[in-house]
């Protein structure tokens, strides 16, 4: 356990692809793929700028250290402390058909720059007739909880822009997933809000490929195959839910576990394949039950899967109280509290 916490870079590996040869990787953490993938997308386009608050020293999680050193203090560079300034900096200057990538250092900050990011960043395409755009714009923000953060450092709002028409939100479950999916919201042609879970940056290793590698947006991945019940989720809470699955496992119990990737737009077609096979589904995410994504996807499944269904859709997710420092453990969605509710749906 504390091995997989520090920083591991192991010799390179090979791994295949159906489609291709044998692709050359490294073992990395979060931070370290995600800053790999931040170097790659610097090194392809020239137009490309990273900033925000502490990005130039390499940030709180180290994401974007060494960036300045190598591409310079014109396209890594410091912002003020106002995130309403970084995000509508990152609009003007992506407005100019340039690549943004602006760091806010926690989601919780996120809220002051919501109108920037909504009502300007996007609706800039549709309030121009196509004419104008800010599509080479992408948001990075950690976000989830960490263990200590309260109110203010543990917060997971991907709902709030999910329910913003202009806006993609991406938010990875490993490194591979992380550089992957940020290279492609870094080329996308729209705004994409990228929510990094802070509690993976080193806790998360895996064999990530080397040089440029992009996961498409929009496609939710099967991470494990089965039978009796879909279990989804997205970001951190993808850990959690293995051990459920091991859990329901050993009580007999066949999971398929399916990382949802992208909250909008979300992979329907993925998510009612498999609950047409399993005749059950239960959304897990850290943010509070009432409002949250769980429930968009709760009512698309029963509206296309109503006839197949053998029980109902379970939401296992935080309670509707803000963030607690003392009682974090009793708040977050537990594998125990996802192992009782596919209990509940496998008995119905």
């Amino acid at each position: 356990m504390q091995a997989a916490r520090r920083m591991m870079m192991a010799p390179k590996a090979l791994i295949r692809n159906a489609s291709t040869a044998p692709v050359a990787t490294e073992r990395m953490n979060m931070f370290t793929a995600l800053n790999d993938a931040m170097r790659v997308a610097m090194e392809t386009d020239p137009s490309a700028v990273i900033f925000g608050e502490d990005v130039a020293f390499g940030g709180v999680f180290r994401c974007t250290v060494d960036l300045k050193e190598k591409f310079g203090e014109d396209r890594v560079f410091n912002s003020p402390l106002c995130e309403q300034g970084i995000a509508g900096f990152a609009i003007g200057y992506a407005s100019i058909g340039r690549t943004a990538i602006a760091e806010i250092q926690f989601a919780d900050y996120i809220f002051p720059a919501f109108d920037q990011i909504v009502n300007e960043a996007a609706k800039f395409r549709y309030r121009s007739g196509n004419q104008f755009d800010c599509g080479k714009l992408t948001f990075r923000a950690p976000y989830g909880a960490v263990g200590h953060g309260a109110h203010y450092h543990s917060q997971s709002p991907e709902a709030y822009f999910a329910h913003t028409p202009g806006l993609k939100v991406v938010i990875p479950r490993n490194p591979t997933q992380a550089k992957g999916l940020l290279l492609a919201s870094i080329r996308d042609p729209n705004p994409v809000v990228f929510f990094e879970p802070k509690a993976l940056y080193r806790a998360s290793v895996s064999d990530v490929p080397v040089g440029d590698f992009e996961l498409p947006l929009g496609v939710a991945d099967i991470v494990r195959p089965g039978t009796d019940v879909t279990v989804l989720g997205w970001g951190a809470q993808m850990r959690v839910l293995e051990d459920a699955c091991d859990m329901a496992e050993e009580a007999g119990v066949s999971c398929e576990l399916i990382d949802l990737q992208t909250i909008t737009p979300w992979d329907v077609d993925t998510i009612e394949q498999s609950v047409r096979k399993t005749g059950r589904l239960i959304i897990s995410h850290e943010a509070p039950k009432t409002g949250g994504f769980a429930s968009e996807i709760a009512s698309t499944i029963q509206d296309r899967c109503f006839l197949n269904l053998e029980a109902p859709i379970q939401r296992v997710c935080g309670y509707d109280t803000p963030f607690p420092l003392a009682y974090e453990k009793l708040y977050l969605p537990d594998a125990l509290k996802n192992f009782e509710a596919i209990k509940h749906v496998v008995n119905y």
